[in-house]
């Protein structure tokens, strides 16, 4: 069965390069992109969840909050069984991410990289 990801909060632009860092990842994977609150509480009753989330640190779209840190912790909050990665080069906002509940992710410098590919391989593997 193919992964979905969903990608929460990019722009056009940014959204181009993350389906291909997730290509070389999973060539298989339902890629999906989220720009809206509307749209992402409908992606979290979906059953069964998506496979993961990867949410940009300032978020582009119609959210709550413009703070990727600020909505990981609250999706997680709610879903602590559904994973989320922040998409950032700060690595304060990182660890922030990190303590917020997200699994390790990396920043848009990195997408061409093996470690945006291993972090994305290992993420929806389990």
């Amino acid at each position: 069965m193919p992964k979905h990801v969903f990608l929460v909060g990019h722009c056009s632009a940014d959204c181009s390069y993350l389906i291909q860092a997730v290509r070389l990842a999973d060539s298989t994977a339902v890629i999906k992109r989220i720009n809206d609150d509307t749209a992402l509480t409908q992606a979290l009753r979906t059953l069964p969840l998506p496979d993961l989330f990867l949410v940009n640190r300032q978020l582009d779209g119609l959210f709550s909050t413009y703070e990727g840190v600020q909505l990981l912790a609250e999706v997680h909050a709610s879903h602590p069984d559904v994973k989320l990665m922040l998409i950032s080069d700060y690595p304060d906002a990182q660890a922030a991410a990190e303590r917020a509940g997200a699994i390790p992710g990396f920043g848009k410098s990195e997408l061409r990289t093996p470690k945006a590919t291993q972090r994305l391989t290992a993420a929806m593997e389990t």
